[in-house]
């Protein structure tokens, strides 16, 4: 009788605790890995060749195929190792700052990840709205960062910017250090390139 008791007040005690409300910030869940080799693939792609082309589902729930912005609008493919890592989670919300130097350019930015929707939907979730389609490259695992040369051997893409012209033309490429954030003034030099095509 003194076990159920000592069980029943174990398991009211369990009931009685707060329950997890979700109310922690981005800041308290991300995970660092520490410092990592900057650099960990061999290019697939070069300047002046046209983007392999790839369909990836959004966390939106839609299939963003990069052919669909032919002859419409210039893209920038933002690869990003991981969700819930440091650089990751300020480089990304750094492009909403800057949504307007995109859009002087006419072009869309992608957004692509390994990691699998869920992960991704919770991720930006805890970043507030993101401008740009995020995109899911968990299956086959990483094959779209594979066509481009950036899947590095730990399974993660590398941090990589890949600016691609109207015509499907790879402009520039700036593969950075995966322990930084990449510069935005190089990136707006490479902006202005794509409206010299």
């Amino acid at each position: 009788m003194r076990a159920i008791r000592v069980g029943l007040a174990a398991a009211l005690a369990l009931l009685a605790a707060p329950a997890w409300t979700g109310a922690q910030t981005l800041k308290d869940m991300i995970y660092n890995p520490g410092v990592l080799k900057p650099i960990d693939s061999t290019l697939k792609v070069k300047v002046g060749q046209a983007a392999p082309d790839f369909t990836l589902p959004s966390i939106r729930g839609e299939k963003i195929r990069l052919s669909q912005y032919r002859g419409k609008k210039n893209v920038v493919i933002s690869f990003v190792p991981a969700a819930f890592t440091p650089v990751c989670s300020d480089q990304w919300p750094g492009y909403n700052m800057a949504r307007e130097l995109f859009e002087q350019h006419n072009t869309i930015l992608l957004g692509i990840t390994v990691d699998n929707i869920p992960t991704l939907y919770a991720w930006t979730s805890q970043m507030g709205d993101l401008w740009f389609p995020v995109l899911s490259d968990f299956w086959p695992h990483g094959a779209v960062a594979k066509k481009f040369g950036v899947l590095r051997s730990d399974g993660v893409s590398e941090r990589a910017l890949f600016f691609i012209d109207q015509k499907g033309v790879i402009r520039d490429i700036q593969v950075s250090d995966i322990n930084k954030r990449p510069d935005l003034e190089q990136c707006a030099l490479s902006l202005e390139k794509l409206d010299k095509k």
